[in-house]
């Protein structure tokens, strides 16, 4: 089924709603060719644990039932559009597996906020989408079903934790996917897949109904594989959106242009041991289109970004001993909670034992109480930043996709979140935008642009010049057919 001579594969959101209202297609057809391209390809790539038809259709009845009665006042602005959600997400009546053989056969009694504000704005929900075991890694090597496969090439990682949610949109099984990101989980396997992944400012969009690495860390944000489709899910997340409109605030600010906008530069980030050429020219590559798009630059610096993993790798593992340790394991499956770890992979148990250590000696105390000296730290440099520009520019990840099983240390994968996680310590916001493919491997490469709490205008002003300079990302050529 095809929009004129565009596969629905291509469409985003705004394409969609055109060719629904204008008669082209029904919601229906839509959600129908989603389904049935997401059967016939993805066995290759692995996004989906749950596809849910029945949902899917009975969302797109509705909205094509409103269409016809031309009760246009009553349709949001994804009306229509197909979207998929990250496996700690809950939705009612679909399994919640956060990856995990622990919950394998949970089945949820309710739904997210964050998912039923998707679905309120009229979304069409297609399924559940892969993860590394309750959002422990960086490559979705650590899901108990299975590891997704990155469409660019099926040999190498999607990222994590939400790979599944970054392939699925580089694959174009759908426009838009959720995932959440604590340490950097949405923005590197949307730079790794070569899509648009945001994590909105902490706080913005509600937790409640997810299920949490870290609280204190998490936000959940789109993947898209464009900046208006993104900032349009953005005002839907956040409930900022009314019925009948079918832009929001954000979706409307991308076309403004980057006339004076301060972009800063960080040196230190630019000369870290391991940052690849490709990744390094792509922060580069953008500052210089930002600049002659009338935007200035200047040098900032974030010291305490420095030591960020540090404290990450204190913090996390704290945090999600203490989420692990809330769960009913009956109600989930696992009668004796002594079988836990035995139960989970070995991420997993890593974390669980780590966390419990530095929760239960007086070592572990002196850690955590340095971690959030950091924190403190970080948000006060960041802060400081801030007053002399309104985004930075940074890499997202060190480099591009790597192959299965060619990252076996856990030190080593970790620091695929060198650039990210001091982002999630402050509490700002940030968002990966693809800068097209590498000069070394030909895989997707990207920018990491950070605004201070509540900057998600200024940032996604910044992403629009880049889109308009160096063009969006499209769907894998494996799967563009």
């Amino acid at each position: 089924m095809s929009f004129g001579t565009r596969p629905f594969a291509a469409l985003g959101a705004s394409a969609l709603r055109e060719g629904l209202l204008d008669g082209q297609f029904s919601a229906r057809e839509a959600a129908e060719a989603c389904l049935a391209r997401i059967g016939r390809y993805d066995g290759g790539v692995g996004s989906f644990l749950e596809v849910t038809p029945e949902m899917a259709l009975r969302a797109a009845d509705e909205v094509d039932e409103k269409v016809a009665m031309r009760r246009f006042e009553e349709l949001g602005p994804l009306a229509g559009v197909p979207v998929a959600f990250k496996d700690n997400m809950n939705l009612a009546g679909a399994h919640t597996t956060c990856g995990s053989r622990v919950l394998a056969g949970h089945v949820a009694r309710e739904t997210a906020v964050c998912v039923q504000r998707v679905l309120d704005a009229g979304a069409i929900p297609i399924g559940k989408l892969n993860m590394d075991e309750f959002a422990f890694g960086s490559s979705t090597e650590t899901s108990a079903f299975g590891r997704t496969c990155n469409p660019w090439d099926l040999e190498r990682v999607p990222g994590g934790s939400s790979g599944g949610s970054a392939a699925a949109v580089a694959a174009g099984f759908v426009p838009i996917a959720l995932g959440s990101d604590a340490g950097g989980s949405i923005r590197q396997p949307a730079c790794l897949c070569g899509v648009v992944g945001v994590k909105p400012t902490y706080g913005l969009v509600s937790r409640q109904g997810v299920e949490a690495f870290a609280e204190s860390l998490d936000q959940v944000g789109p993947f898209t594989r464009c900046v208006e489709d993104a900032a349009l899910a953005i005002d839907v997340l956040a409930g900022r959106w009314s019925a009948g409109a079918w832009q929001t605030e954000l979706s409307r600010a991308v076309r403004d242009d980057v006339r004076g906008m301060r972009v800063g530069m960080v040196p230190s980030f630019m000369d870290v041991a391991g940052l690849s050429g490709e990744m390094r020219e792509a922060v580069l590559r953008a500052a210089d289109a930002l600049a002659l798009q009338g935007a200035s630059l200047r040098e900032v610096e974030i010291p305490g970004a420095q030591v960020a993993m540090d404290a990450y790798r204190v913090l996390g593992p704290c945090r999600a001993f203490e989420n692990l340790a809330c769960f009913d394991l009956a109600r989930y499956g696992v009668e004796d909670a002594q079988k836990l770890p035995l139960a989970v992979g070995a991420e997993a148990r890593r974390r669980i034992v780590l966390g419990g250590y530095l929760l239960s000696t007086d070592e572990g105390a002196r850690y955590r109480s340095a971690a959030k000296e950091v924190c403190r730290r970080i948000v006060d440099d960041y802060k400081h930043a801030f007053g002399s520009v309104d985004v930075i520019l940074a890499p997202v990840t060190p480099r591009a996709a790597f192959r299965f099983g060619e990252i076996t240390d856990p030190t080593e994968m970790h620091l695929s979140d060198m650039f990210t996680v001091s982002v999630n310590l402050a509490g700002n916001t940030a968002m990966s935008m693809p800068m097209g493919l590498g000069s070394q491997t030909g895989l997707p490469v990207g920018v990491q642009i950070i605004a201070a709490a509540g900057g998600e205008r200024e940032m996604l002003r910044a992403a629009a010049a880049l889109e308009r300079a160096i063009g969006g990302p499209s769907v894998a050529p494996l799967f563009s057919a």
